[in-house]
């Protein structure tokens, strides 16, 4: 089997973050459930590289968020296609998700979120 990630990025509000952060501990143990091996996500830090287009620019930054980068390991394309299938439909994620999707206070905005899928081209450890 191949390994597979699906990667993504988004802003989060800086006063929202520990909020997101315990939702995302939560969620990642689901998409573990599913089949993912690991399910990783960071805070963007250092994000200006001069002559390149940035994670900034991407996704809009406002000057109230940060950039969050996350992606998610799994055995195979197969394994990952199941999941994308089953954790949307976990009851559980509606549950987690409908607080950060509150339009009156909106911390993950879908629309602003760049995401794909990928299959390996090196490894290297």
């Amino acid at each position: 089997m191949t390994p597979y990630i699906d990667g993504f990025v988004l802003p989060v509000p800086r006063v929202h973050l520990n909020e997101y952060k315990n939702v995302a501990e939560k969620v990642a143990e689901i998409w573990k459930e599913y089949g993912a091996l690991a399910y990783f996500e960071y805070v963007g830090e250092d994000l200006k590289l001069e002559g390149t287009r940035s994670f900034i620019e991407l996704v809009d930054l406002k000057e109230d968020e940060v950039i969050v980068f996350g992606w998610v390991l799994f055995p195979s394309k197969e394994t990952r296609d199941s999941a994308n299938k089953k954790v949307p439909n976990d009851p559980r994620m509606a549950e987690l998700v409908a607080p950060l999707t509150d339009p009156e206070r909106l911390i993950f905005d879908a629309e602003r979120m760049v995401y794909g899928g990928f299959q390996s081209l090196v490894q290297s450890s």
